[in-house]
This record gives structure tokens, sequence and C-alpha cells, in this order.
């Protein structure tokens, strides 16, 4: 009996030593990423009414939006420094309707809106790779669009790839916050403006 005790105490003190993120494990790793403000932050276009250069007006995504009906323009003149042709990009009455719905009231009737049109979802870790106290982390994700204007201009169909550094501390396993806190690996900010998408 008194051996039984003496097992079961030290036992305890062994699991009680250590913390979930002592041991970097891809559902861990998943957790970090998916509740990370970098993660979680929604992905907003930027769509610029009234005198639009070329270059611009002529982008996918522009493009996009005039496929759908809502923006249409006519030809202007060129504020000085931009090369012309020029544009005078306009909401249509669609993209009045499907557009300013997406703003803040105070918002709707700037000539630069900013449309919230999707959101990242975490597929899968698929690989760690650890050394030392430093370990990279590949994962996959998508992105969800959030509106009509999102699933136009984003495909819920494509993955990308993106490589995250992780560190561990004294606390446990965390993701790097800064280029400089990790000798290998990147910022979840830069893992996810470099991803790769998948073929």
């Amino acid at each position: 009996m008194r051996r039984k005790l003496i097992l079961s105490a030290i036992s305890t003190l062994l699991f009680t030593s250590c913390s979930p993120r002592d041991f970097i494990t891809r559902r861990l790793a998943a957790d970090l990423i998916a509740a990370s403000d970098a993660f979680k932050t929604s992905e907003q276009f930027s769509l610029q009414t009234g005198i639009v250069a070329n270059k611009d007006y002529v982008s996918p995504e522009y493009i996009v939006l005039q496929q759908h009906g809502w923006i249409s323009a006519n030809k202007a003149n060129c504020p000085a420094g931009t090369a012309p042709p020029c544009w005078d990009v306009l909401l249509t009455a669609s993209g009045v309707d499907t557009i300013r719905a997406l703003l803040p009231a105070d918002e709707a009737d700037k000539s630069l809106l900013f449309i919230p049109v999707a959101k990242r979802q975490l597929m899968a870790v698929t690989g760690i790779s650890k050394q030392g106290n430093l370990a990279d982390v590949d994962f996959t994700w998508k992105w969800v669009p959030l509106n009509e204007v999102g699933a136009a201009l984003y495909s819920g169909d494509l993955h990308y790839s993106s490589t995250v550094a992780f560190r561990n501390y004294d606390d446990g396993w965390r993701m790097v916050t800064t280029q400089a806190a990790s000798r290998s690996g990147q910022p979840l900010d830069d893992a996810l403006k470099n991803a790769e998408p998948i073929p």
C-alpha cells in the first residue's frame, strides 16, 4: 500500500511539472496558429472610386468587380504625375446595394472603401521540424469568403502552404513574433505573406 502511495505521489509530481505547451505537437501548433491575431485578421479589399490610374483599373480585382456589374468607369483627365489613361470609377446601382451594405455607415460615402472580403481557415499542420529549442511548423490554410464580394475575389478551393517559426521559452512553445527572435523560419505575418498556393 505504501509503495502505491509513493508511486502515485511521484506520478503526480511528474505530470504537474509539465504543461501542455512543453511539447510541440501538431495540435498545439494548430491551436496557437489559429488563435493568433495575424491569422484571425480578416482580409480587406481596398476599392478606390473617383479618378484611378489605368494600371489599377485593369487589375484582376477591378476586372472582377466590372464583370459582376458593381463598378463602371468613364475616361477622365489624369492628375499631375499620373500617366494616362485614367478612369473615373463609380459604383453602379448594383454596386451600391452590394458593397455599401458591407461597410460601416460612416465609411460608405468615402472614395477609398475598405471592404472586408475573406478570413483564413486553418486546414492542417502538415509537419514539424524541430532542432533544440527552435521548430519550423508547416501548415496549410485557405481563404473563406465573408460575403458576395469575397466570393468573387477569393476562391475557397485554393489552398496555401506556409511555414512559421516556433521557439521554446521557459513557459513552453510559442510562435516567434519577429525575425530577430528566430535563427531559422519566419514570423507568422511573413509566413502568411509568403504563402505558396498549392497546385
